[in-house]
């Protein structure tokens, strides 16, 4: 296995482009596991750790351009306003060490449908800046997702960054495992409310071959809340539109049994994360998250 350390960013997409089949390496908390129990055995690893610019962020008008290295721990720390469901999302990531280590770009790098950030970049809404000696290009989250484990990334590509939308409204996440610290999820849920557009977005973890959203429970509740100006007068969401919006989120599920959990006991807890988060989001889009949008 040979080692590869650029000291930029050009020098890192150089090496990209002439060895096309190295894994990149930055945190290493996905890579560094895998190689130690001997599930992959890669030819090269290219180090991306002395390019200080991807562990850098910058908020704009809009978005959030997060750097693919900047570690959970401190978007926990300096992006909880921007991007309170992901800062939610980095709270359950395994350790402090990890939290310090790992960032977003390893998460969609490896694309495997247990990790952490996934449900709440889908909810939240992003593109991932990809590129290579090619050019630069946005990918949408909801077209990056391909399989187990694959994502849109061309072979001399590196993730470089993500834009995610700066939150209009509240957002959660909730995770399901099997103890409070060091878990994979069993199953993971992310919610999002945007007021700007009148529409609820979703994200679903650990409960299909791929992070999706539950777009059916979407487009029923984004009707629901149209239909009884729940936006502009505040009112609670009554239980059968809850019970509603849950099991469509449960629907749209497709897991497996494991280690971890049944497929039938996946599907029941998605459903009860769902109508639990829609319930919190919505309490606080009644108080003081309400006023972002037409509450008069």
């Amino acid at each position: 296995m040979d080692f590869l350390r650029p000291a930029s960013w050009e020098e890192a997409l150089a090496a990209k482009a002439e060895h096309p089949t190295a894994v990149p390496i930055a945190g290493g908390t996905d890579v560094m596991v895998e190689i130690n129990f001997d599930h992959r055995r890669p030819e090269y690893l290219l180090d991306l750790n002395r390019i200080g610019e991807l562990s850098e962020w910058e908020v704009g008008q809009e978005n959030v351009r997060l750097g693919a290295s900047v570690p959970y721990s401190s978007i926990m720390e300096h992006l909880r306003t921007e991007l309170p469901g992901l800062a939610l999302a980095s709270h359950t990531v395994a350790s402090p060490q990890i939290r310090n280590r790992g960032g977003v770009g390893g998460n969609l790098g490896t694309a495997s449908p247990a990790g952490d950030a996934h449900p709440a970049l889908l909810a939240a809404d992003c593109e991932v800046e990809a590129e290579s000696v090619r050019g630069t290009r946005l990918i949408p989250i909801d077209a990056f997702y391909t399989g187990v484990k694959r994502n849109a990334l061309e072979p001399d590509e590196l993730i470089r960054a993500v834009h995610i939308r700066k939150a209009d409204g509240p957002q959660q996440y909730s995770k399901v495992g099997t103890r409070n610290a060091m878990v994979i999820a069993v199953c993971a849920f992310g919610i999002a409310l945007h007021p700007e557009t009148r529409t609820v977005r979703t994200g679903i973890g650990s409960a299909a071959p791929t992070p999706v959203r539950a777009k059916e429970a979407e487009a029923f509740l984004n009707a629901a809340l149209d239909e009884g100006g729940f936006w502009e007068n505040g009112k609670i969401i009554t239980p059968a539109i809850a019970k509603q919006f849950a099991a469509l989120a449960s629907g749209a599920c497709n897991p497996i049994d494991d280690v971890r959990g049944t497929a039938k006991y996946r599907r029941h807890a998605v459903g009860i994360m769902a109508r639990r988060t829609l319930g919190w989001t919505w309490e606080q889009y009644r108080g003081a998250g309400r006023t972002l949008e037409g509450a008069a």
